[in-house]
């Protein structure tokens, strides 16, 4: 059954008129929309309407004490994604989630889950931030459908500094340094089975380069606790969050992983590194 439209709050209507944006109140629920017009979206060459997918949205709802919850999916060119997560970041919002919705579209774009609490006209001041850097982002990288040009090369990573810098030994494979640290201490289990390292319970950083120009990937395995201080510490160290999920659906307890990416001095890049792991107790 369709929601039936009910007289819109006024803090609800303040929200709006914060935003900018338009919506509307219905099953006691807040939709603000934040709809990517501003892109032709093709799918493998189809030209798609933004209501097909690209249609961002924020919702809010009252909870108890008085207080608020706010959801959200945002759609993000890729040069959007990490700027607007900072800003969603530092005004004390969570993150929950990063990945695709599609393959083959064109221009490549990724969807952001966003959650918070408290009252409507605080939130509202908390995501506007973001909400304004949505279609303002100018472009820093070569799109990823024509290839790369990327200056970096293989070269000579002091990776004895770089192991005592993040506390943990690697191993080289090829021109490439990779760090794996496992998550033991969770102490996960499925049908039984012990989960461990070499099963994917792992957090890890490969490196790539030279010493004064590299580049970094990697995976965080995390509790829901840890979610939000290792993306801030990564995003505070200048590293690109790529995509947040799941890799387990029936584990217990509940892991969450991310991944994420960037250039610069190796010794800089395994300090970022070095910052994520801190939040994991490592």
């Amino acid at each position: 059954m369709a929601a039936i439209a009910q007289t819109m709050p006024a803090d609800y209507d303040g929200v709006l008129k914060t935003l900018g944006k338009q919506g509307d109140f219905k099953a006691n629920v807040l939709k603000v929309n934040i709809p990517r017009n501003d892109l032709k979206m093709t799918i493998d060459g189809i030209a798609t309407p933004t209501p097909f997918g690209f249609g961002g949205w924020l919702a809010m709802t009252k909870g108890d004490g008085g207080h608020d919850v706010m959801m959200g999916d945002l759609v993000l060119l890729e040069d959007e994604v990490n700027p607007v997560m900072s800003a969603l970041l530092a005004n004390g919002l969570e993150v929950t989630a990063l990945h695709n919705h599609f393959f083959f579209e064109n221009p490549r774009v990724f969807y952001m889950h966003v959650h918070g609490h408290g009252k409507a006209a605080e939130l509202a001041a908390k995501v506007k931030p973001a909400i304004d850097l949505i279609g303002h982002a100018s472009p820093q990288h070569q799109s990823t459908v024509s290839g790369g040009t990327s200056a970096i090369s293989a070269g000579q990573i002091d990776t004895a500094k770089i192991a005592k810098l993040v506390g943990h030994e690697g191993e080289q494979s090829g021109p490439v340094y990779k760090i794996t640290v496992g998550r033991d201490d969770l102490k996960l289990k499925e049908m039984g089975a012990v989960i461990n390292a070499r099963m994917g319970l792992n957090t890890w950083a490969a490196f790539f380069g030279s010493d004064a120009d590299a580049e970094i990937a990697g995976d965080v395995a995390m509790l829901a606790g840890e979610v939000t201080p290792v993306l801030k510490a990564l995003r505070g160290n200048g590293l690109n969050i790529v995509a947040i999920h799941n890799h387990m659906t029936g584990g217990q307890p509940t892991v969450y992983f991310l991944h994420y990416w960037g250039t610069g001095p190796a010794e800089k890049l395994a300090t970022g590194f070095k910052a994520a792991l801190a939040e994991l107790g490592r």
